[in-house]
């Protein structure tokens, strides 16, 4: 692997690492370039390359995947949990869920049961296909 693709590479996951930490804050495209010390169209090209879906779509997996959490060990309110994940209404959040799920969050709600496993094991089995 030459240094230019080892470069893009860190830069790559330097932006990620943030869309990971800062999952619930409002991000976008050019800050994120910003991050990575790219342009925003270079960015947008090069994250899909490197990670095989756009950026976007990676943030909103990353807050169903909270989401999905919350919704099977907490009892709290799904309007609740879709604002503190980072999605600004409720109907963008079920449509997101739903089409990353496959059902809605209520729906998942009801039939995920909180295992009595160690939670990394319970992320990889109901981790969402990208």
């Amino acid at each position: 692997m030459s240094r230019a693709v080892e470069e893009t590479n860190r830069r790559m996951l330097r932006a990620r690492d943030a869309m990971d930490r800062a999952y619930a804050q409002p991000l976008d495209v050019p800050a994120l370039a910003r991050i990575a010390h790219v342009s925003p169209a270079h960015f947008a090209r090069t994250f899909r390359a490197t990670f095989g879906e756009t950026p976007h779509r990676y943030l909103q997996r990353r807050r169903v995947e909270r989401a999905m959490f919350l919704l099977r060990e907490t009892d709290r309110s799904i309007t609740d949990i879709c604002f503190e994940v980072g999605f600004g209404s409720p109907g963008t959040f079920s449509r997101t869920f739903r089409d990353i799920v496959g059902s809605s969050p209520r729906e998942y709600r009801k039939r995920a049961v909180a295992l009595d496993v160690p939670t990394c094991f319970t992320m990889a089995w109901m981790r969402p296909s990208a």
